[in-house]
């Protein structure tokens, strides 16, 4: 081999390794820019067992009968009859910071999907449902687009919507006034709610927390604080 052909093929050599060192530096830089995409952690069937045994912390609040959220005031709400699946989504949100409430964003935090799936159907029980052949109450006006959602009685049309159906009514409250001001993230929810005015929020609050069959607030005595006469 001639040296000016040599020549030519170590330059050809060392161009090609140069592209090949630039390509896999570039591909390598670009993985690490690229936004990394978290990857849904497997969830089994719910174990109501499980979810009793991890809910002492729960049970603090929603283990007594009206308890009462210190500040703002408002009753805690009840679990027992609630679509299991709606209070997973919750406490989602919880965790991901898009409903404002610092203890329970605390607490949601600590739970894997698969926790929160076992709390949920531990908590909820048998979600109500409607009672055949009930004629629907009159509900007020602001209520027209709400049946949508939640149904003429306020049990929630899908497993994902909430049922209001005997919910206390300053909770309710409080949520309205949440989704209205922000302190709740759902543009379906805000948009209807930014709407209402105080006096709406309060006849929608009466009229659900009226309704029948109603969630209910169980005896737990698997605290202390839950055993009768203490």
């Amino acid at each position: 081999m001639n040296v000016g052909l040599r020549a030519a093929l170590s330059g050809m050599l060392a161009a090609t390794a140069f592209l090949s060192h630039a390509a896999i530096a570039a591909d390598s830089a670009a993985t690490a820019a690229a936004p990394q995409v978290a990857v849904a952690e497997p969830v089994g069937p719910a174990n109501a067992e499980h979810g009793k045994a991890i809910s002492y912390t729960c049970l603090g609040c929603h283990g007594i009968k009206g308890y009462r959220n210190a500040y703002p005031n408002y009753r805690v709400p009840k679990l027992q009859g609630q679509h299991p699946e709606y209070i997973v989504a919750a406490l989602k949100e919880y965790r991901a910071g898009e409903r404002s409430h610092p203890t329970m964003h605390a607490q949601a935090q600590s739970l894997s999907d698969q926790d929160m799936v076992d709390i949920a159907a531990y908590f909820a029980g048998s979600p109500v449902t409607a009672a055949a052949g009930a004629a629907p109450a009159a509900a007020p006006q602001a209520a027209s687009l709400c049946v949508a959602c939640h149904g003429p009685d306020g049990i929630g049309i899908t497993p994902m919507y909430p049922t209001l159906s005997g919910q206390h009514e300053d909770y309710l409250q409080r949520a309205l006034h949440d989704y209205k001001y922000g302190g709740r993230k759902n543009p379906i929810m805000g948009t209807f709610a930014s709407q209402l005015s105080d006096k709406q929020i309060e006849l929608l609050a009466a009229y659900y927390a009226g309704r029948k069959p109603s969630l209910s607030e169980p005896d737990r005595p698997y605290t202390s604080l839950g055993i009768k006469g203490r």
